[in-house]
């Protein structure tokens, strides 16, 4: 067993399903975002492998479809949320060399236009 207990996993990962900011979720959980996604990975594998009951037969595929489309999703979605973040920071980066730069009297890396 890893560090966290099963239900504390568990909590945060039903907080995750409600929540709209969770790197403000793992800030207040005290974990790791990827860590956070990687629960919520494991209970959707989990809850894939667990028998459905009183589902009909007609159901089944197109649930598993809609369930595997859902993971594939959610998966990008946190893809896209990691290189936002990666592209937020450089975008900090630049700006506050830019700021020590004009500060220290160096000329600005940009030219002025011809108008």
């Amino acid at each position: 067993m890893g560090r966290y207990a099963r239900e504390f996993r568990a909590t945060a990962v039903a907080r995750m399903l409600s929540c709209d900011n969770i790197c403000a979720l793992a800030r207040e959980l005290g974990v790791n975002r990827a860590l956070l996604y990687q629960w919520r990975g494991q209970a959707e594998q989990a809850a894939r492998l667990l028998p459905e009951g009183g589902a009909s037969g007609q159901e089944d595929p197109r649930q598993a479809k809609l369930l595997l489309e859902n993971g594939q999703l959610k998966r990008a979605l946190a893809e896209r949320s990691l290189e936002v973040d990666f592209f937020k920071a450089a975008l900090q980066k630049v700006g506050a060399r830019r700021r020590a730069s004009a500060s220290s009297g160096a000329r600005a890396s940009t030219t002025r236009s011809g108008k």
